[in-house]
């Protein structure tokens, strides 16, 4: 030890030492009450939705779930084909927008492109996101469905006897909401995506390559399965939004309760339902029911970021 330099007391660094465990015991605490809070929150939105709904729940119970009849004038109501066309929509909306939102993070985070075209090109993908739904629904109905309109005449009359195709356009339908839903959710999966493969180790790629592997391969094989777990975390935020966006889905979708194979055919969501009808809705029933609608809503989000956590905590498992 240095001369001149007396060593601290011990009194003093236990004072410390104290110190710390009570400012780490204090930390544990607050963090906890914030987890119970979000909890509480959850919790309270729920009990709301179905002291709303509780109405609908004496008139329909369960057969709630299992009707598609939505008639507002004879009070029968049933969320069945409204949430197929909630789920269709989202299905298809991330069955367009994974592939590409993975390209545009490989793209971003592979050397692909020079980096005076990276940047950009990732501004602009986040860009995205910030853009309101309602002008994402405008574009839709000015601009989208008139493209889409004669790509889907040709698909009815070149693959008409595919169910998925078989009846005429008409404008509005499932296939434009899948596609806005897509445009929408696409820079959520891309830029979670690059952020995962941003931060794998330089060795991985580097051992890959040692032993003879092409970059595809060191993508395929080696990138893709480790950021997997991030990557699919990302994809199920994207499908919780698109489960319950409202505007853009409301002005491109059609809006009518049905189940279809069709992906020309008219359809609604849960979200578009109650945004077109809550602010019309007076009587007790049928407010009930739109709550009704929104708990099982809440319910599809829920399963969905559950179902997420699992898939991520299991593929982690398996890679340890």
């Amino acid at each position: 030890m240095a001369q001149g330099v007396a060593p601290l007391p011990q009194q003093v660094l236990g004072t410390g030492r104290s110190l710390r465990r009570r400012v780490d015991q204090a930390f544990i605490v607050v963090t906890g009450l914030f987890a119970l809070l979000i909890v509480a929150v959850l919790l309270t939105i729920a009990a709301q939705l179905a002291y709303q709904a509780w109405p609908a729940v004496q008139a329909f119970g369960l057969s709630f779930l299992t009707s598609a009849t939505w008639d507002v004038i004879d009070s029968k109501f049933g969320v069945l084909a409204i949430a197929y066309g909630t789920l269709v929509s989202s299905l298809l909306a991330l069955l367009l927008a994974v592939p590409v939102s993975i390209g545009v993070a490989l793209a971003l985070t592979e050397d692909f492109l020079p980096a005076v075209v990276r940047t950009p090109l990732a501004f602009l993908v986040e860009l995205l996101a910030a853009v309101p739904s309602v002008v994402y629904g405008l574009w839709g109905v000015n601009v989208l469905v008139p493209l889409l309109f004669p790509l889907m005449e040709w698909l009815n009359l070149k693959f008409g006897w595919i169910p998925l195709f078989s009846t005429p356009p008409q404008g509005p339908g499932m296939l434009p909401a899948a596609v806005v839903l897509s445009i929408m959710i696409l820079p959520t999966i891309a830029a979670i995506s690059r952020d995962v493969l941003s931060v794998l180790p330089t060795e991985f790629r580097s051992a890959s390559m040692a032993l003879g592997g092409t970059r595809w391969e060191t993508i395929f094989r080696v990138l893709l399965p480790a950021g997997a777990s991030g990557i699919l975390g990302g994809v199920m935020l994207g499908l919780g939004r698109a489960l319950g966006e409202t505007m853009a889905v409301t002005m491109v979708i059609g809006n009518a309760p049905q189940i279809s194979p069709s992906l020309l055919d008219p359809a609604q969501t849960i979200a578009s339902l109650l945004a077109t009808q809550f602010g019309e809705a007076s009587e007790p029933l049928h407010v009930g029911a739109l709550m009704y609608a929104a708990l099982v809503l809440f319910g599809l989000t829920l399963l969905v970021n559950m179902i997420a956590e699992l898939l991520v905590r299991t593929i982690q498992l398996e890679r340890t």
